[in-house]
């Protein structure tokens, strides 16, 4: 029997791997986001807080030990369906290291500015572009029930985006 109540929000944590100018990015195996390229992460564990959790998922997903990590913001995704999310984001500048084997998927290195010319979930490009500018972020995402993305806000400046 699942205890999961639909609707009710996940909650996960979000790591941006950085090396100068290039992200060390999952293009994933599974739904949601399959063949999307996305930043490692994944759920919180029962009693454990997202600094803990994002140090976790790096090191689960990657074999990397990340020793500084930095809060950008939080992105609420919410739809009608078993799609409903609050993820902690944070940004880590690690050592160039070869793209290692994970089982969720490839991690590749991207430019920069190839972050537009791959698949990548929409809300993901406006974080990367927070993320650089350094200013934090409250995104909150409203999908329908096919999760396309039918809003799109940034709560701290109150900015509509879509």
């Amino acid at each position: 029997m699942s205890t999961e109540v639909t609707g009710l929000k996940r909650v996960a944590t979000l790591c941006i791997l950085r090396n100068k100018d290039k992200f060390l990015l999952l293009k994933r195996l599974k739904e949601p986001n399959k063949d999307m390229y996305v930043p490692v992460g994944g759920k919180l564990d029962p009693f454990e807080n997202p600094d803990d959790a994002v140090v976790r998922e790096v090191m689960e997903e990657t074999g990397i030990h990340i020793t500084s990590k930095q809060f950008c913001g939080m992105l609420t995704e919410t739809s009608p369906i078993n799609y409903n999310w609050i993820s902690y984001v944070y940004v880590s500048d690690i050592e160039y290291v070869e793209a290692p084997y994970c089982n969720e998927g490839d991690l590749e290195w991207i430019a920069a500015d190839e972050l537009e010319s791959i698949p990548t979930p929409l809300t993901d490009l406006y974080i990367y572009d927070y993320v650089a500018k350094g200013k934090l972020f409250a995104f909150n995402a409203v999908y329908d029930s096919d999760l396309n993305l039918t809003g799109l806000w940034e709560q701290y400046n109150s900015i509509k985006i879509k």
